[in-house]
């Protein structure tokens, strides 16, 4: 047989490279598995997501009130706690057991309880109470019923101190009543919503999940087509890792592109989220991320020894990788151990930095850690897929010739 120069090597790479590429491209459209996790999921799931929490904030909270005092400034207070937008008082109660029932039965997510010296207390130049009982098991609710308490507890205590105070000016008026003055200033999610906090890390998850499963669909279909069970099939054209890793990760990258540009930019300007990235410093930080996402998924199909495997691993995965991110609980919060664990995942730099990107305008210089360590996993998770592939080249020729030295001995017989 005659031996190729090295150009002609590399040219056969190459052309064996693309020929696999268009393989990989025709199976993934052609696999109705893997078009639903290619296609269908990324263009539906976030948007099942976004509608879920297109309200971005809780409004109008149930609550209920227990008034022992039945006073006219009780009456005021409650009045002002329900004409704010996040509590919505639904009945009175007649003493806190019924109001506890009330909460149990979730017909209310919190009890305002006003004492019945409440009025007296004022009267006296005393000062006075007012308890709020939440339900915690809901955070939200909390949040809501506590907002809406503190504000009207602190603008009647501006009233009640003016009144008291008998100044003759306006400005001595603001002054008794805000001796300091502050100013509460939403950055980054200016509407303080949900959705801007949660949907931007799980769009990121998203790219990261569906390319697992989708390459994992993928890997167990070749096995279960394979006569012996490989990942890598018998042909002259997948005699190569460098081009079978390259083919398939290029076929996926430019799948990936339309699916990410779709995801990352339409979706959150269909919902009004949040969105003062720069678009050439979003392209370039999302490259790696693809890149380390699809070598990395390319290296735990080797796990993948049929379809419904991949299904399980996407299961077990997508939450506790939301946990890890660092996003919705501070990674700062996290054990050690499970903060350096987090590492090993594409999403938690690409979650971290897309969302400082992405919300708050940051640049590459400002996410400098993330995009490096992007860059870096691309690298190492490259490396380890085409380990991968190369022991699955050698695995498969193994079994080819062993299969072929069983049927030489059946023909001596």
């Amino acid at each position: 047989m005659k031996q190729l120069t090295f150009k002609q090597r590399v040219v056969q790479g190459i052309y064996d490279m693309f020929y696999i590429w268009k393989q990989e491209f025709r199976t993934t459209f052609r696999d109705q598995g893997v078009l639903i996790f290619f296609i269908l999921v990324p263009l539906v799931y976030p948007l099942i997501y976004a509608f879920i929490y297109t309200n971005e904030t809780i409004r109008e909270v149930p609550a209920v009130v227990v008034d022992n005092s039945r006073s006219a400034l009780s009456r005021e207070y409650l009045r002002k706690v329900d004409a704010t937008p996040d509590v919505n008082i639904v009945t009175y109660c007649a003493d806190m057991e019924e109001a506890k029932l009330m909460m149990k039965e979730r017909k209310a997510y919190g009890v305002i309880y006003i004492p019945a010296d409440f009025s007296d207390n004022i009267a006296r130049g005393k000062q006075t109470q007012v308890s709020l009982y939440c339900d915690m098991s809901g955070l939200l609710y909390y949040k809501a019923l506590l907002l809406a308490n503190t504000n009207v507890s602190l603008a009647m205590n501006a009233d009640i101190k003016i009144a008291r105070a008998g100044n003759s000016t306006e400005r001595q008026d603001e002054i008794t009543a805000y001796p300091i003055e502050y100013e509460d200033v939403a950055l980054y999610n200016p509407t303080n919503g949900f959705a801007a906090f949660l949907i931007p890390v799980v769009l990121m998850l998203i790219i990261q999940q569906t390319l697992l499963l989708g390459i994992g669909l993928s890997a167990g279909t070749a096995r279960e087509h394979n006569q012996f069970r490989d990942l890598v099939p018998i042909n002259r054209h997948y005699n190569g890792t460098l081009r079978i890793v390259m083919g398939k990760g290029l076929s996926y990258f430019m799948v990936y592109s339309l699916v990410s540009a779709y995801v990352l930019c339409v979706v959150p300007w269909l919902f009004k989220l949040n969105r003062i990235a720069i678009p050439g410093e979003l392209i370039l930080f999302v490259l790696p991320y693809l890149a380390a996402c699809i070598f990395f998924s390319m290296t735990a199909s080797i796990a993948i020894r049929n379809r419904e495997t991949c299904m399980l691993l996407f299961v077990f995965t997508s939450v506790p990788l939301l946990f890890l991110s660092g996003i919705s609980w501070p990674a700062s919060a996290m054990p050690p151990f499970w903060k350096y664990f987090s590492y090993i995942f594409p999403s938690t730099f690409g979650i971290n930095g897309y969302v400082r990107i992405n919300s708050m305008g940051a640049t590459l210089n400002e996410v400098a850690f993330e995009y490096r360590a992007l860059w870096l996993q691309a690298g190492i998770y490259f490396i380890t897929a085409c380990l991968v592939y190369r022991r699955q080249i050698i695995l498969s020729r193994k079994h080819m010739i062993e299969a072929y030295k069983k049927m030489r001995q059946k023909r001596g017989l």
